[in-house]
């Protein structure tokens, strides 16, 4: 039924939006029109896309989820109308228009956006042929994920104990991080020297994928996808450039963390393949979905009655699809739906990554209740940039609250390990990425092409540039030049930065919230509540944080470096102790 009232709403659009900027009451109900569609398009979405991804092999939901995103992109095409028509209204009259009714206000921002955008707008009917592109603008990334994920064959190979693995994506991932280095170097070289065979097609889609972008770009009147991309939020290109910059001159800490896990596994020589490996022996520990519980809300006590109150409606309200079942997606996320509530998927096994997981997709949901609590629904989707500080805020609390409050010094060390971890690979993993992203489209956009050779070639030299290959810090062997073949997030458009800049922000800003007080605790909330009603950087300022700066990123891999310390002190005590 929603379905359908949705599809009239869509219909109705064309009789809704005749004059619809000739008064200021007409404005608002051609926005509050839209406002209800999306609203009814969201909750379609989540119920269908949901019920998908807990019963994958359901065909009633794939089918229900690729109609809802149909009509979605229909309606999206049939308001194109709408920004070309508000550059014709001129930001004066849209002045006269909020003074004459207030009842404007919650779409100011968008609004003032959109003038902000004028260059970038197209006429109507040149506007609606692009938005239909959307039809199939992720079609490559796709391809490549069908390539990659299901048909290229697995290649078998033969572990130290003598069993036999089929190395498929699955497997792989499984098995890059097993105790035994024979194992990790035979299972990553034959994963990467097996897509090597299928580079051609690989690197064809990743060029036509670049060169779709720059089309979309230079359509709407951009020098460069760098630009088109930030533009929206109003991020410089400086911010972009600033990490790579400063990740550069502080890949000390990174190696210092690198030798010491060489010396942790007691290996004569690290390799590349051995960065999967857990730093600190896994300690055997499954938690209770009740303990869990019990760790997080007592980590994230410094932020108060309301954060708790919201944690535990989540609980008591069943937000939460907890366990792995037959059929479910793997992996986790949170989803935040305008007028409900958040739905959040996990697969909780009780290690003590399903801990930090569940507390991270907690971060996410509180997010998007306290922003669609406290914004109108115009203002309520925050910026993709600020999408990682709330999850990785809470991973932070949950780190340092074990650190303090557990006694067993082998679990701390494993805990530690696992946070340094988890840096290297948002931090420095990510700038390596976001690093060969901006080369290649920079590539593309000087009139060349991404060949499997230059892919090779700059992929392996970034690589062992990081990881410290020329210096004997690691040992970054020519096959891993293919690893830029699977990784998925190079179809998104500059997405990867901000898994960097996001946990940069998070460990600014609880590091303010641990050693700071109440008034901390409510800038940092006040940052959540906000949403989208400013732009993600001056949303962070008003907290205290300036991201146009290399200073952030300099400060949190600084920490990077005394964690490091820290758990080479708990290792040189658990010695001392015996091993305990």
């Amino acid at each position: 039924a929603d379905l359908a009232t949705l599809k009239g709403e869509i219909a109705n659009l064309a009789t809704a939006a005749k004059d619809w900027t000739a008064s200021p009451q007409r404005m608002k109900t051609l926005f509050e029109l839209t406002d209800r569609m999306w609203i009814r398009g969201s909750r379609l979405y989540s119920y269908a896309s949901n019920r998908h991804n807990v019963d994958l092999a359901n065909p009633e939901w794939t089918a229900m989820k690729g109609e809802i995103e149909a009509v979605m992109v229909d309606g999206q095409s049939r308001l194109a109308f709408r920004n070309p028509d508000l550059l014709a209204l001129g930001e004066e009259k849209f002045r006269q228009y909020l003074k004459a009714e207030p009842a404007l206000e919650p779409w100011r921002f968008s609004v003032e956006s959109v003038f902000r955008l004028a260059p970038h707008v197209l006429p109507p009917e040149q506007q609606k042929i692009l938005s239909l592109t959307g039809l199939f603008s992720g079609a490559l990334g796709d391809a490549a994920g069908a390539l990659t994920d299901v048909d290229l064959p697995p290649v078998p190979v033969t572990l130290a104990d003598g069993s036999r693995v089929e190395l498929d994506q699955a497997a792989y991932q499984r098995l890059r991080s097993s105790p035994v280095a024979a194992d990790r170097s035979l299972v990553m070289k034959s994963f990467w020297e097996n897509h090597k065979k299928y580079e051609n097609t690989l690197a064809t889609l990743l060029n036509g994928e670049m060169k779709r972008q720059l089309f979309a770009a230079r359509a709407l009147n951009f020098p460069d996808c760098l630009t088109a991309r930030l533009f929206p939020e109003d991020i410089p290109a400086s911010v972009y450039h600033a990490l790579i910059e400063a990740v550069h001159a502080n890949l000390a800490p990174l190696h210092r963390y690198l030798k010491f896990k060489k010396e942790l596994l007691g290996l004569d020589t690290f390799r590349y393949e051995d960065v999967y490996a857990s730093t600190v022996p896994a300690v055997t520990r499954l938690t209770s979905y009740d303990d869990a519980w019990k760790q997080i809300l007592s980590a994230q006590a410094p932020l108060g009655a309301e954060y708790r109150q919201v944690l535990e409606r989540a609980r008591q309200e069943r937000w939460i699809d907890v366990y792995p079942n037959l059929g479910k997606e793997s992996g986790a996320y949170s989803s935040g739906v305008f007028g409900a509530h958040p739905f959040i998927k996990l697969n909780f096994n009780g290690d003590y990554d399903a801990v930090s997981t569940m507390a991270h997709e907690l971060g996410h949901a509180v997010h998007s209740h306290l922003a669609n609590a406290s914004q109108p629904f115009a203002t309520s989707d925050y910026a993709t940039f600020l999408a990682e500080i709330a999850s990785t805020f809470n991973e932070n609390l949950l780190m340092a609250n074990l650190l303090k409050s557990d006694a067993d010094d082998r679990y701390k060390m494993f805990v530690l390990g696992n946070y340094l971890e988890r840096i290297r690979s948002t931090v420095y993993r990510q700038a390596l990425f976001a690093e060969f992203e901006l080369d290649m489209h920079r590539r593309v956009e000087e009139g060349g092409s991404l060949t499997p050779d230059w892919l090779n070639q700059h992929y392996l030299e970034l690589t062992r540039l990081y990881y410290g290959h020329d210096q004997g810090v690691t040992r970054v062997d020519d096959y891993i030049q293919s690893e830029w073949s699977g990784i998925p997030h190079f179809y998104m458009g500059y997405y990867v930065f901000q898994y960097s800049t996001g946990l940069i922000a998070s460990m600014a800003l609880s590091e303010q919230v641990l050693h700071g007080g109440q008034a901390d605790a409510e800038r940092y909330l006040d940052v959540l509540r906000a949403g989208g009603n400013d732009y993600p950087l001056a949303i962070l300022k008003k907290a205290g944080l300036d991201m146009t700066t290399a200073a952030p990123t300099a400060a949190a891999l600084k920490r990077f470096d005394e964690l490091v310390g820290e758990l080479e002190k708990l290792a040189a005590k658990v010695a001392k102790n015996g091993g305990k």
